[in-house]
């Protein structure tokens, strides 16, 4: 019978749990070089190739063919790479030291107020259509819940007016509002800005934003249309705020207690 002349010596259950082992391992080895196709091989802080690599290596190339006729991107060899000659200043020699900027870092994009390359093209849904639209351009869309944020004035975190709010930026698969288009000039001659919903405050008589001052509105980046924002737009912009938190102001770059 076969199972006696060729499973009456063998442990069946410890074979299951060895090939589950084995198989588990090789799990583990498949993830975790395929998590390793963005941001390899690592880098140390001047830019140079880390001693330290992990104890995984590198996975070989794999060419994704993007939706919607956006091309391929091959990783890890073909990803986007980092900004150089970036504006800071390395403050000791000692490997692991803080770097500070060495110009106006909200100008630069560094530190808080730091962007990534992403593309340059708006983020689209599964439909191939862009996500996020003003609402003025939304007819099948409408504010139904909450304080209807247009007309009302913007006010700076040194409680300055700044401007007033004419439209609303939606995140249309997700009925979110994204960002607030401020006109800065009082006349309402076209001079707007985005603010990210997620920066300001909406109250009865007025959107506050408490990480600018006066003098940081004409610097936030601009969209090149008026209907779209591109993913790297997006970047600067919200970078240029979260930067303002630390950078609007010298006092602000003091401690505080």
């Amino acid at each position: 019978m076969v199972g006696i002349t060729f499973f009456g010596n063998v442990d069946l259950a410890s074979v299951a749990i060895w090939m589950f082992w084995i198989f588990f391992a090789g799990l583990i080895y498949y993830l975790q070089t395929e998590n390793m196709r963005e941001g390899y091989p690592l880098q140390d802080d001047n830019g140079g190739v880390s001693p330290n690599q992990g104890m995984f290596p590198v996975p070989g190339d794999k060419t994704f063919h993007l939706p919607h006729s956006r091309g391929s991107l091959t990783v890890p060899s073909g990803q986007r790479g980092d900004r150089d000659d970036l504006a800071l200043a390395r403050t000791a020699h000692t490997p692991g030291s803080p770097y500070e900027p060495t110009g106006d870092p909200m100008v630069d994009g560094v530190g808080p107020a730091a962007w990534a390359p992403r593309r340059d093209m708006p983020e689209l849904d599964a439909h191939g259509h862009p996500k996020i639209r003003p609402l003025s351009m939304l007819p099948e869309f409408h504010i139904s819940a909450g304080r209807d944020p247009r007309g009302l004035a913007v006010v700076g975190g040194d409680g300055m007016v700044v401007g007033r709010v004419t439209d609303v930026w939606v995140d249309v698969p997700e009925s979110l509002i994204r960002y607030l288009t401020v006109d800065l000039n009082p006349e309402g001659t076209g001079k707007t800005r985005l603010i990210p919903m997620t920066m300001a405050r909406i109250k009865a008589d007025r959107v506050t934003v408490r990480s600018l001052y006066a003098q940081n509105w004409d610097g936030i980046p601009q969209t090149r249309m008026s209907d779209l924002v591109t993913l790297l737009e997006e970047d600067k912009i919200t970078g240029w705020f979260a930067g303002g938190t630390l950078y609007a102001s010298p006092a602000r770059l003091g401690p505080v207690l």
